[in-house]
């Protein structure tokens, strides 16, 4: 009952690494509101937390590019005397293309979305924690803030984006008692990344083959679960990480420790 009697909003929770999140903090005592894109998504998440939930559970469809779905959507969570404590920004879309591949649209969609996403969260939800004496805020951006991929070039961008905002709100809200980090995963076992692998690999069977490829890439051999991601956001969210600010936590199975280039055996 870490976050009982907390409020807690998760952009993004209706699927992936927000979805495990809004479960894990409800199990843990959490009011807990979740938002996704598609609305019967949405449905079917706040049905699965509610069977672990210890506090309340509550979801809407929001576009998180949207300035008035989002602050809708955060007076939502910070029901009257209730207040916000935890925002956790997971909302995100992947594209693939290089700079000369990518059209302005899809530029615009995934740095909407990713980038001005967040950063309409935050402007709408800082108020709310500021007015309970503080609060936390965990970004989940990705290891390639750091490294990149081909073909990614807009994806990478936002996430990179990403950690120079989380960085600037830790700093700027630091004397009202919000303390805002990052969590970088790297390869996670998700619809996108699922969707990924069937784009790439073509049918089901390559495409779980393709999955196992990138896993061995990871020192520790294997994609991610999204509840150990959502370990580690927890983590960042509660009291125990009290004194942590500004901070971007990789989660990635050992991925930026491991230099591209391997010795022979």
């Amino acid at each position: 009952m870490e976050f009982a009697g907390k409020s807690v909003l998760v952009t993004g929770g209706s699927s992936g690494i927000g979805r495990a999140v809004g479960s894990m903090l409800a199990e843990r005592g959490a009011d807990v509101t979740i938002a996704g894109l598609d609305q019967a998504e949405v449905d079917a998440a706040v049905a699965d937390l509610t069977l672990v939930a210890r506090g309340t559970v509550a979801g809407f469809a929001v576009d998180v590019r949207s300035e008035p779905e989002v602050r809708a959507l955060v007076d939502r969570a910070a029901r009257p005397g209730g207040g916000l404590d935890v925002v956790v920004a997971s909302a995100g879309v992947q594209r693939y293309g290089a700079a000369a591949d990518t059209t302005t649209e899809e530029w615009d969609e995934v740095l909407d979305v990713n980038l001005r996403g967040c950063f309409l969260t935050a402007r709408f939800a800082v108020p709310h924690l500021r007015a309970r004496g503080g609060g936390s805020v965990v970004v989940v951006s990705s290891v390639q803030a750091f490294v990149s991929q081909r073909a990614v070039a807009a994806y990478v961008a936002s996430k990179a984006g990403l950690l120079g905002f989380v960085r600037s709100l830790a700093v700027d809200e630091a004397a009202n008692g919000i303390r805002v980090n990052a969590v970088c995963p790297g390869s996670v076992d998700t619809t996108m990344l699922r969707d990924a692998a069937r784009l790439f690999a073509g049918d089901a069977a390559s495409a779980a083959e393709l999955i196992g490829r990138w896993g061995a890439a990871h020192p520790l051999g294997r994609v991610a679960r999204a509840e150990e991601v959502a370990e580690v956001v927890a983590f960042l969210a509660g009291d125990r990480a009290s004194f942590v600010t500004g901070a971007a936590i990789p989660v990635d199975g050992g991925l930026l420790a491991s230099a591209g280039v391997v010795l022979p055996e």
